[in-house]
């Protein structure tokens, strides 16, 4: 006769949803987001001490987030240029990443395609030579032609090694990004060696390259007011269009969703799976020089390591959030840049210093992460002495 079994049924115990309603995910995801907010609001009223002296203005806490990128006109254009910024880089980690290649490197490919940019501006516009100034629309065309191949070079760099010795890509595309910045400093010391010095004690040559780190002329064509904001929101939604097209009606968008599956599946279906990394990190690295091409002529129109602003980083979690859709990538690149808009503003009103409302923004972002979860799983609790389960 056999011993009584000891295993006991688990009192909770997780299954992975087979489909949930579009509206059902979107709620869920809704529901996150505003829960995150809660709970950063609790957290603002415990560390900021002018939200514990007067709780009433947890609603200007709030009002914050709006203020930050809709309570002026050139804040509204301010955060359609940024989420369009982040949108493009986002969009170039999207082909790269659905092919399981993890490339951490886009901010040193966007710098890249920004100092580029700017060397052209710099050599052919008239700053490191007055004899030597190009049209203004060939200069244009010229600075694009470099971020784009600036960009693609940076990106190929890692790719090359991944396919002839499998070198791990994360950690070599995370180091290009260093490597980015360095070679920004040394373009800088050697364009403007007197750049730390006051203008007024520049010669008049130093004083026309001076400008390499302070603002160059805008290069782009007149559309109004915010003629800039306007122009890289159209090149970037086309970009957009371009790149769901890409990856849903193509051969080549096939063939990266085969490769990530399974290289050997890949392999099996006559893909040729060297030829389809590089050809797929070429065009990643092709859109971060895009992207740099936009900072560097239409944004900035300087240089300096911080030209990337992070988002090389930031694009990541925008693409992941969205699943690697170009079109719902519209939708999270503009919630992150509300919030970081959001953040900015708290900042200002309530005084806040040091990297407090970047926990706030953390505090968000991670409910909306978790919101996830409860996307992809249900939860399932055992009623005590009974068989039957509930599920969430």
């Amino acid at each position: 006769m056999s011993a009584p079994s000891s295993h006991r049924e688990p009192w909770i115990h997780l299954s992975r949803k087979q489909a949930l309603s579009p509206v059902w995910s979107i709620l869920i995801r809704v529901l996150g987001l505003v829960l995150g907010l809660a709970a950063c609001s609790a957290l603002a009223f415990l560390l900021i001490e002018p939200l514990r002296d007067d709780p009433s203005r947890i609603g200007e806490f709030y009002k914050c987030f709006w203020d930050g990128s809709f309570s002026m006109e050139s804040y509204i254009w301010e955060f359609i240029m940024n989420s369009a910024v982040l949108l493009c880089i986002a969009l170039a980690l999207t082909p790269v990443f659905r092919m399981r290649y993890w490339n951490t490197g886009a901010e040193g490919q966007v710098l890249m395609g920004v100092l580029a940019a700017i060397a052209v501006n710099f050599y052919l516009g008239g700053r490191y030579d007055a004899s030597i100034k190009l049209p203004w629309d060939q200069v244009t065309l010229l600075m694009l032609a470099a971020s784009l191949i600036a960009g693609t070079v940076w990106a190929l760099i890692p790719a090359l090694f991944k396919v002839k010795w499998n070198t791990n890509e994360t950690l070599f595309t995370l180091m290009m990004n260093y490597v980015a910045m360095h070679a920004v400093d040394y373009c800088r010391a050697v364009w403007v060696p007197n750049g730390s010095m006051v203008l007024s004690k520049l010669t008049d040559r130093e004083r026309l390259r001076s400008g390499i780190l302070y603002k160059l002329h805008g290069i782009f064509p007149s559309l109004g007011k915010y003629n800039d904001h306007l122009l890289i929101a159209l090149i970037v939604l086309f970009v957009t269009a371009l790149m769901f097209v890409y990856l849903k009606y193509t051969k080549h968008g096939y063939e990266i969703n085969v490769v990530g599956e399974s290289h050997n599946t890949a392999r099996y279906a006559g893909i040729n799976v060297k030829k389809a990394i590089l050809r797929t990190v070429a065009l990643s690295g092709l859109i971060c020089g895009l992207a740099g091409w936009l900072l560097g002529a239409g944004i900035d129109r300087t240089v300096s390591p911080e030209s990337a602003k992070g988002w090389g980083f930031t694009a990541i979690l925008v693409a992941w959030l969205a699943k690697f859709n170009p079109v719902m990538m519209i939708v999270t690149s503009a919630l992150i840049t509300f919030l970081s808009a959001g953040k900015d503003q708290i900042t200002q009103v309530f005084n806040v210093k040091g990297a407090l409302p970047d926990v706030f923004i953390g505090v968000v972002l991670l409910f909306v992460i978790g919101s996830e979860f409860f996307v992809n799983y249900s939860v399932h609790f055992k009623k005590p002495g009974k068989g039957a389960h509930l599920h969430v």
